[in-house]
């Protein structure tokens, strides 16, 4: 039987009338793209909660902002998904490559702890 969640963000199911629901593996993308773009503040009853990947769009494009971004990343999904995702690699696509030059693009490549399939996203920052 597959496993589901509560689709993020949260919404009405227009068929059923009921929370929608989504599968496994879209809620646990859907929770990465919550941790990382929501901003340490940003939520009154959990204020140390997220990664504040926004404050970075308008950061130099460097080595440094790149290895910056690697360092946050891992630390807000190692904090705030340790039961959910094992991190494998973070990497900061760089705007040479990216199809916008002007976004911040993040490729994350993880493990599901629950089923232990492999898994990459790509996150865009805007």
């Amino acid at each position: 039987m597959e496993r589901h969640d509560y689709a993020y963000p949260f919404r009405i199911d227009p068929v059923s009338h009921q929370a929608a629901r989504t599968g496994y593996e879209s809620h646990v993308e859907q929770m990465i793209r919550q941790v990382l773009l929501t901003s340490p503040g940003e939520r009154a009853d959990l204020p140390e909660f997220g990664c504040g990947l926004r404050r970075l769009l308008f950061a130099p494009n460097s080595d440094a902002t790149a290895a910056t971004t690697q360092i946050m990343v891992l630390q807000a999904l190692n904090k705030w998904l340790a039961g959910q995702i094992q991190v494998k690699q973070v990497t900061v696509v760089p705007p040479s490559t990216a199809p916008d030059p002007a976004q911040l693009l993040i490729r994350i490549d993880y493990v599901l702890i629950e089923t232990q399939t492999d898994k990459s996203m790509l996150l865009p920052v805007i």
